[in-house]
């Protein structure tokens, strides 16, 4: 007998005990059953939260510290000691002393923290970096990247953000006003073969680098990389902040939703003022070799077959391709826009800003045009091979509504795939050649 249809007056039916309890159990699941969105996010965001806290540092669990540092290619740095703390602190110290900001950048080495790091340098802020030059891609790219960032006068400190001493190391040293945590796990498909690494990255690194903040006094305003995955199988267009985002369609899009709700507790609990910008489809010079309009371009010069992507019945799959500096400009704003933290020591004492946008182009273009337009680009016919697309966890489209960037950030993109990808194929171009006329055949592959 469903439980519902028990009568509500006394005396004419009566329920023996264990069936009592059974039916408090079916009121109280269908109750669950009810719940919303938002409770089942932060629910799943506080599981993960005390997963990190409660089962991370056991050597026995499968994806310790330990093993998705050697999976990596991950090698521990030293540090420490008067000379090291003394170029942190150069690094960190804004050149415009009464308005400069000092700001730790992680992921410094990466394609977008290298372009932020450098931007905000050169505008008389003190930056630091931090990344672990992890070996997901080229870690000699990586390494080119710093050694641009060391000429502009930043230091990047090589260690991870899951290194609590680390943390507060720098954190002691320099008062940061900002923290631009860009380090993450990135990529849709490698979560099939090494999930492990975005749990560590994604969601462990998060929750360490906002402790790190939230016991700092003064408390930094923190400006994070989410990502626009969280829309993962939302049908309505252009994505929107304010859009669902319990549908993530792979564990890259998940780990980053999960971010967007620790970091919402950081806020209402210790007063962190947080800024999370989902970023769309970056791509321009020094970027990540995982990404098509890079591993296109190999191929293409290469002669290989370049897969593209179809949906359901031949239909068309796009992306709102944003260029590099077009990020960055948004970056920046949201620096400048991130308002003050209000904790001290872990304890707050106000309401602090929280606030995510959404960092586009507005316009998507088809897989198929970018092929096209690497095509004129390089001078190179490509070998097209129509592929349906697979469940991996990639979507069929992305396309941002950037209208609250555009009025809180005054966030304005400029740039558009056609000139976009011509400056990146001339700095493709210009850094393969030249690294293979320095080495040799044994020089740096696009690999």
């Amino acid at each position: 007998m469903d439980a519902d249809a028990a009568p509500s007056t006394p005396g004419k039916w009566k329920m023996e005990k264990p069936h009592h309890h059974y039916r408090h159990r079916l009121i109280l699941l269908h109750r669950l059953q009810n719940l919303p969105k938002l409770a089942f996010w932060t629910f799943f965001a506080f599981a993960l939260f005390l997963a990190v806290f409660l089962l991370w540092p056991s050597p026995r669990s499968h994806f310790s510290s330990g093993s998705v540092r050697r999976s990596l290619g991950v090698s521990a740095a030293p540090w420490g000691g008067p000379a090291w703390e003394k170029r942190v602190r150069s690094s960190a110290s804004a050149r415009r002393v009464s308005s400069g900001k000092s700001v730790l950048v992680t992921g410094a080495a990466g394609f977008v923290g290298m372009h932020v790091a450098a931007a905000l340098k050169r505008r008389g802020d003190g930056v630091l970096g931090l990344d672990n030059f992890n070996a997901y891609y080229d870690p000699a790219l990586k390494r080119a990247r710093r050694a641009l960032l060391d000429r502009a006068g930043v230091f990047v400190v090589e260690g991870d953000i899951n290194d609590a001493a680390l943390l507060r190391k720098l954190f002691d040293v320099v008062p940061f006003t900002h923290v631009v945590h860009l380090a993450a796990q990135a990529g849709v498909r490698h979560a099939l073969a090494d999930p492990g690494s975005y749990i560590h990255s994604n969601v462990a690194g998060l929750v360490a680098v906002l402790e790190a903040a939230k016991a700092a006094d003064p408390q930094p305003a923190v400006v994070w990389a989410s990502s626009s995955s969280v829309y993962g199988l939302n049908s309505k267009v252009p994505f929107s902040e304010a859009d669902r985002t319990d549908r993530p369609a792979s564990l890259y899009a998940a780990t980053k939703k999960a971010g967007e709700e620790i970091a919402h507790v950081y806020n209402h609990i210790y007063g962190l003022s947080i800024t999370g910008l989902r970023f769309f489809t970056v791509y321009g010079p020094w970027g990540r070799p995982d990404m098509a309009y890079f591993f296109f371009t190999r191929d293409i010069l290469r002669g290989k077959p370049v897969s593209i992507f179809e949906g359901p019945d031949h239909a068309t799959v796009a992306r709102d391709f944003t260029y590099i500096d077009d990020i960055v400009r948004g970056c920046v704003a949201a620096v400048d826009h991130a308002g003050k933290s209000t904790g001290s020591g872990g304890k707050k004492h106000g309401s602090a800003p929280f606030r995510i946008y959404n960092l586009g182009n507005t316009s998507p273009v088809s897989v198929s045009d970018l092929v096209s337009i690497l095509e004129q680009l390089l001078k190179v016919k490509a070998v097209k091979k129509l592929v349906k697309m697979p469940r991996n966890g990639d979507v069929q489209f992305t396309h941002a509504n950037i209208t609250l960037a555009q009025k809180e950030l005054r966030y304005r993109p400029t740039t558009g795939l056609q000139s976009g990808l011509k400056k990146f194929v001339r700095w493709y171009l210009d850094y393969y050649s030249s690294s293979l006329s320095k080495h040799g055949s044994k020089g740096r592959t696009t690999n």
